[in-house]
């Protein structure tokens, strides 16, 4: 598959009119819903093995067209959604029978799901939802980011590609050659949508909880990262910095901020600078948050860029090894409150555990969303837990161990925090329906 001229290239399930997406989605939903589990598994799984095959051309139009993110770590997504991402498995009956018959619950499909999808991780949430959607036998109708359209309409393609191949339907992934507001409001009103499934930042989440149908939404993180005394501070540091720089910090899950135990502090740090971090001064910690929080808003242009780049805007030219900014400040400070999404990692000194699990649970601003922590004391880590309330809870590895990338358990791009789902699979797209057969078919 190649990505082509746009203009000189016809890309299957793009649409000029977002109705017509639509139309062409329910016609694609009545011919899934007929097929066989085995007929949707072997679309997901020729899915899989596409999605490998392209995954270095999705991560270099990815970076390419968004300007973030880092091409060798959205390999490794790529690769990581299409081995560990759930498909026809994910769906399982449950049946009693008894003296008075039998009941089944099966997980049946929704019908057409509407589905907004980042920039940050733009063909990797299509993708991963198209493998769980269709598996459920939904078909989907995309509405990507304006900033991500040509990697996502690319892989749209390639999902139907895929489902052709292997004597599926066309169309059961489809979005529209330019999305808009306008665009994903027709999605979010059509009568013919009953659920959608948001992927993005707070706004477009509250405005698909606001749509008056079944919403999904996964939102804001802004995760920290706390350290006990008990951890063992060299992993810890080697830990924080490979999960707050994969990917130049893009993932929701990564680790945005670190609340440390003061009497660890010093030896944190010392390993924190061991593992490429640079550690700024307060003057350019003035000068860095002048540049990516421009005006009191997030500075887009700093977005997914790497340690370096960042420290070239306020003129400090570093060695090749830096791959983390770090600096030791409050809870309050700009730079730690606020998810940034790029390698900046500000740490927060704590009196002892309690006064670091109330600055975690402080900095995590409610989102439910995902925390982590190095400590070995099981007491400490349970009470964090407890206190945190997140999706997603990681121990003495980096975040990206919560999606199966270095951890057990699969993975996941759409993590619904905010509506309680969790991370998302196959068995998250469909609906219980209760067949009931009474005073029959029990034969003991």
């Amino acid at each position: 598959m190649e990505a082509g001229n746009k203009e000189e290239q016809k890309l299957s399930g793009i649409f000029t009119d977002m109705n017509d997406a639509i139309g062409a989605s329910m016609k694609a939903q009545k011919v899934m819903q007929q097929l066989s589990m085995d007929s949707r598994e072997k679309i997901i799984s020729n899915i899989r093995k596409k999605t490998l095959e392209n995954a270095e051309l999705f991560a270099r139009m990815g970076v390419e067209e968004t300007g973030m993110g880092n091409v060798g770590h959205k390999i490794l997504k790529h690769q990581l959604l299409a081995e560990k991402t759930p498909g026809t498995e994910d769906i399982s009956t449950v049946a009693w029978s008894g003296d008075r018959g039998l009941t089944l619950v099966e997980m049946g499909p929704f019908g057409v799901i509407g589905a907004i999808t980042p920039c940050t991780n733009p063909s990797e949430t299509i993708l991963c939802n198209s493998i769980g959607m269709i598996a459920g036998g939904n078909t989907v109708v995309f509405n990507p980011h304006p900033a991500a359209i040509g990697v996502s309409n690319l892989a749209v393609h390639m999902v139907n590609e895929a489902s052709r191949e292997a004597g599926g339907p066309d169309n059961i992934a489809v979005s529209v050659i330019k999305p808009t507001l306008a665009s994903g409001d027709i999605m979010m009103k059509h009568q013919n949508i009953p659920l959608i499934v948001a992927t993005g930042g707070p706004g477009v989440v509250t405005t698909v909880l606001s749509s008056g149908k079944r919403g999904i939404g996964a939102g804001a993180g802004n995760p920290p990262v706390l350290v006990d005394e008990t951890a063992d501070i060299k992993k810890a540091a080697m830990d924080i910095v490979n999960g707050c720089t994969f990917d130049n910090n893009l993932p929701c899950i990564a680790e945005k901020e670190v609340v440390a135990v003061g009497k660890i502090m010093d030896e944190l740090l010392h390993y924190l600078i061991e593992n490429g971090c640079y550690v700024i001064s307060k003057a350019e910690q003035e000068k860095l948050t002048a540049v990516v929080l421009k005006d009191n808003r997030l500075n887009r242009k700093c977005v997914g860029k790497d340690a370096r780049t960042i420290l070239s805007m306020i003129g400090i030219e570093t060695s090749e090894n830096i791959r983390c900014i770090i600096f030791e400040g409050e809870k309050e400070h700009p730079l730690i409150a606020e998810e940034l999404m790029m390698p900046i990692l500000g740490i927060v000194r704590a009196k002892d555990i309690d006064d670091a699990i109330e600055k975690a649970v402080w900095l995590e601003h409610g989102n439910r969303h995902s925390a982590h922590m190095h400590s070995k004391n099981v007491d400490n880590l349970t009470r964090f837990g407890k206190a945190v309330d997140t999706a997603i809870f990681v121990k003495n590895a980096p975040s990206y161990a919560a999606l199966g990338f270095g951890g057990e358990g699969f993975c996941t791009f759409t993590i619904a925090s905010r509506t309680g789902e969790g991370l998302t699979s196959a068995r998250t797209f469909t609906k219980q329906r209760r067949c009931v057969m009474a005073d029959s078919l029990c034969i003991r």
